[in-house]
């Protein structure tokens, strides 16, 4: 069982609502390499996991995984608190607004729900960690390669 402290690790206090940029990182809560497929993934896995100390491992990434998820998360809501209907519009921020209002509902930038069709757990140690890092791997090239463009 975990311990909760009922705050962020991280606070966040954005001033200015940028619906643009919050369907942008939507992405990084409900996209296939996002937070809640991670923590899903490596908590998962953990069972199929022969040895104590990995299996431990892989509990303590999931757990942060999901303290991710509540930090994008406050990020997206705060991006999106307290819009116009002219900033919902001119942002496109509408096809979103129509079903989920200012909600913070899981998908990827592109409008795609969450689904766990994007994770594996295969019950062999091997190939489950390379998919953890092949999808660990893909978040940090996506933000190489917008460092570089």
């Amino acid at each position: 069982m975990w311990l909760y402290e009922k705050k962020l690790e991280y606070p966040v206090k954005i001033k200015n609502p940028n619906p643009a940029l919050a369907k942008f990182i939507i992405s990084q809560v409900g996209g296939p390499d996002g937070e809640l497929a991670a923590a899903t993934r490596y908590l998962q896995q953990r069972y199929s996991m022969p040895y104590a100390q990995v299996k431990g491992i892989l509990t303590d990434i999931g757990t942060e995984e999901l303290a991710h998820i509540e930090m994008v998360s406050a990020i997206i809501h705060q991006l999106t608190r307290c819009l116009t209907p002219e900033q919902i519009k001119r942002s496109g921020f509408d096809t979103y607004f129509v079903d989920h209002g200012t909600g913070v509902y899981p998908q990827a930038a592109a409008g795609v729900p969450f689904s766990t069709s994007v994770l594996q757990v295969t019950g062999d140690t091997y190939a489950d960690l390379y998919e953890d890092l092949a999808a660990d791997g893909t978040t940090a090239q996506e933000q190489q390669s917008r460092k570089l463009a």
